[in-house]
Formats: structure tokens, C-alpha cells, sequence
């Protein structure tokens, strides 16, 4: 009972600002996600891209590079941990059984499935979210899904 009591109140908070409310559009991200993003996260025009805002949170890979060659390392998980956990369980839950009826065939999403471990692919779906709300809190916009734009 507390906890359903609990949840209403944590729906009816992330429901009154703008920012929770934009935020909720993007599938993966809910009303906790959006309220810690809000909370704990700085203002995004502190960060140049989509990128650093990402990196900031711990999900992009290190860089081993040297000479003009590329090397890509682990996930550097160096960051704001609560919101990178938040973030790679909203990734799991679509990809979960439910979820992977919303992936489109063909998508990058589903190529990568098809070939990565579940859980690199949920850690690739969670730097994507981050960089998308990063976009959508600068620009103020709702979330569009990429592949109805890509179809129309």
C-alpha cells in the first residue's frame, strides 16, 4: 500500500514541471528517471554536446588513441552513477520482451541485438538516451522518435 502511495506521489511530482514532463516522452525514461536528471544533473548548456553530457554520466568508452589510429576501451564509468544506473535499467526495459516489440526490424537497435551481448547493447541504447535528452532540454522539445522521421 505505502509503496503504490509512494509511486502516485513520485507520478504526480515528475507530472508538475515541464522539464519531468518532456522528458517522460522518450520511451525508457520515467518519472524517475526524469526527476533525477532534473535534480542531479547540471544545467545542459554547461555541456558543448550531447557527447560530454554523455561522457559526464560515464557512457562513452575510454580513449586509447595514438598516432591518427582509434582505440576504443571500456565504458569508462566515471560520472554521475545514480542517473548512468537509471539510465541502463530504462535501456534494459526496452529491451526487454515487452519492449522489443516497439524496435523497428532493421533499426540499428535491432542489428545490434542481433550480434552484442544484451547488456553492451542496453549501455550503447543508455548513451543514445543521453544524448537525446540533452537535445531535447536545449532545443525544449518533446521526444521524436528517429525512425518515424527517417520514414516520412
Amino acid at each position: 500500500m505505502r509503496i503504490q502511495a509512494k509511486t502516485g506521489r513520485i507520478k504526480e511530482v515528475a507530472a508538475e514541471t515541464d522539464t519531468t514532463r518532456r522528458l517522460q516522452t522518450m520511451p525508457g525514461v520515467g518519472p524517475i528517471v526524469a526527476l533525477a536528471v532534473e535534480a542531479f544533473a547540471p544545467a545542459m548548456a554547461s555541456f558543448k554536446r550531447g557527447r560530454d553530457f554523455a561522457a559526464w554520466l560515464g557512457l562513452v568508452p575510454q580513449q586509447h588513441s595514438s598516432g591518427g589510429k582509434e582505440r576504443l576501451g571500456r565504458v569508462s564509468k566515471a560520472g554521475q552513477a545514480d542517473i548512468r544506473q537509471l539510465l541502463i535499467i530504462g535501456a534494459m526495459s526496452r529491451l526487454s520482451w515487452l519492449g522489443r516489440k516497439s524496435i523497428a526490424a532493421g533499426s540499428w537497435l535491432d542489428r545490434m541485438l542481433a550480434r552484442k551481448p544484451k547488456m553492451l547493447v542496453a549501455i550503447a541504447l543508455a548513451n543514445k538516451m543521453a544524448r537525446a535528452i540533452w537535445a531535447m532540454l536545449t532545443k525544449g522539445e518533446d521526444y521524436s522518435d528517429p525512425a518515424l522521421i527517417a520514414a516520412a
